[in-house]
């Protein structure tokens, strides 16, 4: 029997191990959508096609995340954080190692291609869901004071599970061609299942979240909470929605629109790029914990406010540096946005659960971040690229756009600022 004081590390860890597996399910997709699933998948001799078809299932897992967002949340409410947890991460095992199973279109037709879609699908539903019980469970596990350090854990899945996909597709492209379009491109996948097991043990050994235990002893879970959490903290949702912009964006300006910026407008190999962007996302692992720990000591509001605010100022000298071409100020330079933007991304989860009240905060969190997620994340690359092709030669518009979206998290993070503490205030439910 776990004691009351090992808990806490222990929800830390188990929301750290989740996402991490979570988003390195979600990144081997993606970098296996550029790579390779198009021909397996969407045979056609023209090779954009290819890839169009390819990016457009990738594109299908975002619309999801909102939808199970809500249908996770209201669970998360009524259920428990715990249960919904075991189950993503059970979703997403499965999903990721079953697309590692497909049959090739070559060998099922129509229905490998279906097939893709619909365990994309259930890759989308699973991070849809996974993202806000994990906060949670670390968060309401941890002490009054400690709260953003310990939820910051579940956002440092992100940089974990992008390195992870980084490495394993370094090690199965070092392959033969024939090999690596053949069986190479599955081993990623298949790998998928052994860490969904390590990730079941871990988190079967973590209790339910103490402030859930409390809510439902006492009989006060909602009966709707995703109706009851947009009717009476429809303010918390936009500005908590708006706060975690450009840390969601952000990442997607980064380490996807600035891999087809180099190499298309700048002459760079994607050789290079992706040697960057490893070397930055390695230093974003080690800085958001130390962000988090920061914020705790200067106070939590102050720290968004000022990492927004940097973030408004970063593309300017990240631009200067990457048309120097040079692969060390190129890091340098991407490495100052990332930090900076990964900052805000660490602290801001901690500070927006405790925007909302217990009993509908799965729901209220779920639905701000993975909304912003699938307008603002899914969007970014695509607008960047407009912007790149009509601006050619030009890296200023670029840069605004990044500043208007740290602008948005500016906004968010002061009004959930005045908001933050009106949850105590609001009518709790009849016993």
């Amino acid at each position: 029997m776990q004691t009351s004081s090992t808990q806490p590390r222990r929800a830390a860890a188990a929301a750290f191990v989740g996402t991490t597996i979570e988003f390195y399910d979600f990144y081997i997709y993606a970098t296996a959508a550029a790579l390779i699933l198009g021909q397996v998948f969407f045979p056609s001799s023209d090779p954009t096609v290819n890839t169009l078809a390819a990016f457009g299932t990738f594109a299908v897992g975002f619309i999801a995340r909102p939808l199970a967002g809500m249908v996770f949340g209201h669970l998360g409410d009524r259920l428990g954080r715990k249960k919904m947890l075991l189950l993503t991460i059970v979703l997403m095992g499965l999903a990721t190692t079953g697309i590692g199973l497909l049959p090739s279109y070559a060998s099922a037709g129509i229905w490998a291609p279906i097939g893709l879609v619909a365990l994309r699908i259930i890759q989308g539903i699973s991070v849809g869901g996974e993202w806000g019980g994990a906060v949670l469970m670390a968060s309401e596990h941890a002490p009054a004071r400690r709260k953003t350090f310990y939820a910051s854990f579940a956002q440092l899945g992100s940089p974990a599970g992008l390195l992870l996909a980084l490495i394993a597709f370094r090690l199965v492209t070092s392959l033969e061609p024939a090999q690596f379009a053949d069986w190479g491109w599955r081993l990623p996948f298949l790998a998928s299942g052994v860490l969904m097991l390590i990730g079941l043990v871990i988190r079967f050994g973590v209790d339910e979240s103490p402030e859930f235990k409390e809510v439902a002893k006492r009989g006060a879970t909602a009966q709707y909470p995703v109706a009851q959490v947009i009717r009476t903290c429809w303010r918390q949702i936009l500005f908590a929605a708006c706060a975690v912009t450009i840390g969601s964006a952000g990442f997607f300006f980064t380490n996807t629109f600035m891999i087809t910026y180099v190499t298309q407008y700048q002459g760079i190999s994607r050789a290079t790029i992706l040697d960057c962007l490893f070397v930055v996302t390695l230093l974003q692992f080690i800085s958001q914990p130390l962000s988090a720990l920061l914020a705790e000591r200067m106070g939590e509001g102050r720290f968004l406010m000022l990492t927004a605010l940097l973030s408004m100022v970063m593309p300017y000298p990240m631009f200067v540096l990457v048309g120097t071409q040079n692969i060390v100020l190129m890091t340098l330079g991407i490495a100052m946005a990332v930090v900076t933007l990964s900052g805000l991304y660490a602290v801001i989860a901690g500070y927006m659960a405790q925007a909302f009240p217990t009993h509908l905060r799965y729901s209220g969190i779920s639905l701000a971040y993975q909304l912003i997620c699938a307008i603002a994340g899914g969007t970014t690359p695509i607008i960047g690229t407009l912007l790149a092709s009509h601006f050619a030669g030009q890296w200023l518009p670029l840069a605004l756009f990044f500043t208007l979206l740290s602008a948005v998290s500016l906004f968010g993070v002061c009004g959930l600022a005045r908001l933050r503490g009106e949850h105590s205030a609001l009518p709790q439910p009849a016993i």
